[in-house]
């Protein structure tokens, strides 16, 4: 990526290669991945790269999955928001793959349009949607660990997976804007 790409495609490329990435070697065996990951010319969009909206739908997918049964931000935590979100709400989580699919083919420069149900500061924003969660910064790190995991899980290459984790960890201002320290 070049250094004059904006900050909000860097987010996009951390989703999109987070969920891309992860997905693309879910549906191709390893050697296929890394042979693809080789070929990769950059005039592609980190969407293309990362397989396209199969591969990303695989890795959001197994991610979302993680994260309900983490100990730490899932179904066991200590945060009665996420607590509750992981045991309560789990008739959501198909939605909420889509969504969460839809973002990450959107920022990685898919043909896919997200939309919030609750916008945020801009139309990727995702302060809203987190902000009764009240999700710390610790919990945001267990997260991008838990996403950095899925990704190892799908033998993602080390390029596409710091790419990720770094879009990933663009959005922490974001996510953890409803934490207050009590």
């Amino acid at each position: 990526m070049k250094t004059a790409v904006s900050t909000s495609l860097s987010r996009r490329s951390v989703v999109a290669v987070l969920a891309a990435a992860a997905a693309s070697t879910a549906i191709l065996p390893a050697g296929d991945v890394l042979a693809q990951t080789k070929q990769t010319t950059p005039d592609k969009s980190l969407y293309d790269r990362l397989g396209g909206v199969f591969a990303i739908a695989a890795v959001v997918d197994h991610f979302s999955d993680a994260v309900v049964k983490n100990p730490i931000v899932g179904q066991k935590s200590k945060n009665p928001q996420l607590r509750k979100w992981h045991t309560k709400n789990l008739e959501r989580l198909p939605g909420l793959k889509f969504m969460r699919t839809l973002w990450v083919c959107d920022v990685s420069g898919g043909p896919f349009k997200f939309v919030a149900t609750k916008p945020g500061a801009t139309p990727l924003g995702l302060e809203e949607a987190h902000r009764n969660l009240k999700i710390s910064p610790a919990e945001f790190d267990e997260v991008a660990a838990e996403l950095g995991r899925t990704l190892d899980h799908f033998k993602v290459p080390k390029a596409e997976k710091t790419e990720v984790l770094e879009a990933f960890a663009a959005h922490k201002d974001e996510v953890t804007a409803g934490y207050k320290k009590g």
